[in-house]
């Protein structure tokens, strides 16, 4: 066979700038990397050195307001002596006091311990401020109390008034004068002595110094803390209804709507929280033990004690003055 005739000129002189160029480049750079590697200009100007922060001294602490620290600020309960007092300490200052002024209908002992009582406020830690935004409603309460035993209490001695069911007369305006301090000396130490009281601190006290049931005392807790969601409840209720449009006329009928959805809600989480305590024990009737142990201060017997002292002058005055007006034979 004959032999291949040569490639021609062109060809053979295209063919190695193509392989050479295909050889040198990949050894060619990108153009970012040339601008990545490209130095920054060089100022005359000097680069000025940043000083590192210097260590301030801590600042003190702010000072709290004057408002902050008041009693009257306080939306529970108040501060000072009173409010680190044991609860059942206060409880039983109450109930002294109560129980000594409900046997008598007289104007001196209930007087004299209404006069002690608003002398020993300031003592308690309760500013005057919060102590008459809390009693308030007593202030309210008791002449209303006295209005209505001068209406329809007991007649007796001369009648100034009588018209139907209404009997003004000289017995039932002395009984109205006995019973408004009365009323004052008998519920303002409970509202002073009980606002703030810790329900945890007291339930922990009354199982464990005075013996009372634990199943009835943490009953009884369970249900104070289910009571206070009463007002969140109604409000989210409240809200819930408008949204719906359901009775969103009529305050009447929207109060009664609600208090029944309430009602209906208070027993199903009640029905829930009973079958939750009795799956953890506390319905058992083994001995159980605390783990809050509660004891009382020594520095607290002196509210009963003084509760006590108050409650004794005031009926040794009664007594003595020959104005003590036994209840029972009133």
């Amino acid at each position: 066979a004959p032999p291949a005739p040569p490639a021609p000129p062109e060809a053979a002189s295209e063919s190695p700038p193509e392989a050479a160029s295909s050889e040198a480049a990949p050894a060619a750079p990108p153009p970012a990397a040339e601008s990545q590697e490209a130095a920054p200009p060089e100022s005359s100007e000097p680069v000025p050195e940043v000083a590192p922060p210097e260590s301030s001294p801590e600042a003190p602490p702010p000072e709290p307001s004057p408002e902050a620290a008041s009693p009257e600020s306080l939306p529970r309960g108040p501060r000072g002596p009173l409010a680190r007092a044991d609860p059942l300490a206060r409880l039983g200052a109450a109930f002294v006091l109560s129980l000594s002024l409900v046997w008598s209908i007289d104007v001196v002992s209930a007087g004299i311990a209404l006069v002690a009582e608003l002398a020993l406020v300031p003592l308690l830690g309760v500013g005057w401020r919060a102590f008459w935004r809390r009693t308030a409603v007593v202030w309210v309460a008791a002449p209303l109390a006295g209005v209505t035993i001068l209406l329809y209490g007991a007649p007796g001695g001369r009648h100034w008034v009588d018209w139907l069911a209404v009997h003004i007369t000289d017995a039932s305006i002395g009984l109205a004068i006995a019973t408004v301090p009365r009323v004052l000396a008998i519920a303002l130490p409970a509202v002073v002595l009980l606002v703030g009281l810790d329900a945890t601190a007291l339930a922990d006290a009354l199982a464990q110094r005075l013996r009372m049931p634990a199943r009835f005392v943490y009953g009884a807790l369970a249900a104070v803390r289910l009571a206070e969601l009463f007002r969140e409840d109604y409000r989210m209720l409240e809200l819930a209804r408008r949204a719906r449009g359901v009775a969103d006329r009529g305050r009447i009928r929207r109060f009664l709507g609600l208090a029944f959805a309430l009602l209906v809600l208070s027993v199903r989480r009640g029905s829930a929280l009973a079958t939750a305590m009795e799956a953890r024990g506390f319905g058992g009737t083994t001995p159980r033990s605390y783990a809050r142990p509660s004891r009382m201060p020594a520095r607290d017997w002196r509210y009963p004690l003084v509760a006590a002292l108050v409650a004794a002058l005031a009926i040794t005055a009664a007594v003595v003055t020959g104005s003590w007006r036994f209840v029972v034979g009133a």
